[in-house]
């Protein structure tokens, strides 16, 4: 999932989601307001038969649905994907129609051909801005399938594998509400990789779990952080800001006094948003090795290697 603030890649999916969102919503009010005007102005149109404003109107109010929802998700798209696929349905299946009846010949290719633009063209900008999230795992795990979900977990972090099968198997959807926590705990936006993955790890160990911590730790790995360094966050053995951000996360996680006095260094040096994020992730990573615990399957954790 997404990681830091959004590169290029993030921007550009994020400016289609939102530029078909805009289009989409004022062809909608066109329709809505001015359903005889919209008729002619569309060439294609006319060829369909007589005008009937209550109809266009009512697929007015089916663009201009579609248009709030794409704005919608284009706000967070990596957290709200599911919402701009939901924003593609309609457009998508109209887009399905129009390609059904060029192929039974109920309209003319040179018809079609001239309405593809504006037919197809919008909800294949949106898939493929969601296409660009997904093929490169930024977008938030709530909303995958469980089977996907699971086996991703499987390849990624095999030693996690276990308890979250056991989740997925209970009842009420208890993987899907943790897949909306999952997000919480891995929130990072000012802080640096580094700082982030040494309080990650940092409270991670006191729970005494080597296999979290080897999660947390290829985690550090895939935000490009140097092996010999995330080892050393591994043994403890930090010095400078990544060290600071260790022992604060740990600090929280004993919660030991000394929070306040590193938290105040850290809002000293980094800022008060640093703090916020380190104190976030120093707080909620500990529920998973918790939940471990809590199943009664920790007795890997002394068993593991901590190295990657």
């Amino acid at each position: 999932m997404q990681t830091g603030k959004p590169d290029f890649l993030d921007r550009l999916a994020q400016f289609l989601v939102i530029a078909v969102g805009i289009s989409t919503l004022f062809f909608g009010l066109f329709m809505i307001i001015s359903p005889l005007d919209w008729y002619t102005a569309i060439p294609t149109v006319i060829t369909t038969g007589p005008p009937n404003k209550h109809f266009i109107r009512d697929i007015g109010i089916a663009y201009g649905a579609c248009g709030i929802i794409l704005l919608y998700a284009g706000a967070s798209l990596h957290m709200r994907w599911l919402g701009a696929l939901a924003g593609a349905l309609w457009l998508s299946l109209h887009g399905v129609l129009h390609i059904y009846e060029v192929a039974a010949g109920i309209c003319s290719p040179d018809i079609f051909w001239a309405d593809a633009p504006g037919v197809l063209g919008p909800p294949l900008l949106v898939l493929a801005a969601l296409a660009i999230l997904f093929f490169r795992q930024r977008i938030v795990p709530a909303g995958v399938p469980d089977r996907l979900f699971l086996a991703m977990v499987d390849r990624m972090s095999p030693g996690e594998s276990a308890y979250f099968h056991e989740i997925a198997s209970a009842p009420g959807h208890m993987l899907e509400k943790l897949k909306h926590f999952m997000p919480a705990s891995n929130h990072r936006y000012e802080a640096s990789a580094g700082l982030l993955s040494a309080a990650r790890i940092g409270a991670t160990l006191v729970e005494d779990c080597g296999p979290c911590a080897i999660t947390a730790a290829q985690g550090a790995l895939a935000e490009g952080l140097p092996r010999d360094e995330v080892n050393a966050m591994l043994a403890g053995k930090l010095s400078g800001d990544n060290k600071l951000a260790f022992d604060f996360a740990q600090a929280i996680a004993h919660q030991s006094a000394e929070a306040d006095d590193l938290g105040l260094r850290i809002e000293q040096q980094f800022g008060r948003p640093v703090r916020r994020e380190l104190a976030m992730v120093a707080a909620m990573v500990r529920a998973y090795p918790a939940m471990k615990r809590g199943l009664g399957l920790t007795t890997a954790c002394s068993l593991t290697r901590l190295e990657v």
